[in-house]
């Protein structure tokens, strides 16, 4: 008896992600044909979850950019679809019958664009340009790949995409300690990028990344794209979305300076 064919593959990279990793998985229980997990060696029950839905696990270290251990799930896959998914995301059903549809049709499309609905301290960020938040994450195996450059990068694709039209959503910020964490990782990736560009380090870059910039960034989420219509988190999150440039500035300044401390 041949093998089962496998249409599409669900990958994710995870990291002590036992609180969100269940919900995910069973959004995507009855689309996905099999599931590949690479596991930053959690010490939590994140792999026991995986493996209860039935998920290939593959362990690794727990790098800086995850988005190289995702490259990995990628490269693990066999379907002739990839879906790339984070564990705090969930596919709607809407999303799983339409992507079910889209790659059972013969064509040349390469990959296909998703709406992204964030939520942010319990509410849906619906303005500040923050929806749709359009990702690439649905693509033929082996026409893509993520660049691992940059925590907020998309997936290269080589070939034609189109958009879908369900959203994918994603609960990354339940809570705001929850938030300050991931915050603390991004600014220090953020930091580390700025080290490798060799931006340099003086009095009109320190004025640019802690008042011109943060101050920008806040205007164009919070007045020019309205994000005061997504209340109170729409005012939290547009004001730490500025302050990301002075907070990432001072830990640049602070390892240019003191490298070895």
């Amino acid at each position: 008896m041949a093998d089962k064919k496998i249409l599409l593959s669900v990958v994710l990279a995870t990291y002590n992600e036992e609180r969100n990793l269940a919900r995910c998985l069973e959004s995507v229980s009855r689309l996905a044909d099999e599931i590949i997990v690479v596991d930053g060696k959690s010490t939590d029950k994140t792999v026991d979850i995986a493996r209860q839905y039935h998920a290939q696990v593959y362990s690794a270290d727990n790098k800086p950019n995850f988005h190289i251990n995702k490259n990995m799930a990628i490269d693990a896959a066999g379907g002739d679809w990839i879906l790339q998914l984070d564990a705090d995301e969930v596919v709607s059903p809407p999303l799983a019958e339409e992507i079910a549809g889209v790659i059972s049709q013969p064509g040349q499309l390469a990959g296909y664009w998703i709406p992204r609905l964030n939520y942010f301290l319990g509410s849906p960020l619906t303005k500040g340009g923050q929806y749709p938040d359009l990702t690439l994450r649905l693509y033929k195996r082996g026409l893509g790949r993520l660049p691992a450059k940059d925590v907020h990068e998309q997936a290269e694709v080589n070939g034609p995409t189109e958009y879908l039209k369900n959203n994918l959503l994603h609960y990354n910020t339940p809570d705001f300690e929850n938030y300050l964490l991931r915050y603390q990782r991004y600014t220090s990736l953020i930091a580390d990028q700025l080290r490798t560009e060799n931006i340099p380090v003086g009095s009109w870059q320190a004025v640019d990344y802690l008042f011109i910039k943060p101050f920008s960034e806040f205007f164009s989420i919070y007045v020019r794209h309205r994000g005061y219509a997504d209340g109170f988190p729409g005012f939290v999150f547009a004001l730490f979305s500025g302050l990301r440039w002075g907070i990432s500035y001072i830990k640049y300044w602070q390892i240019s300076r003191y490298p070895d401390e």
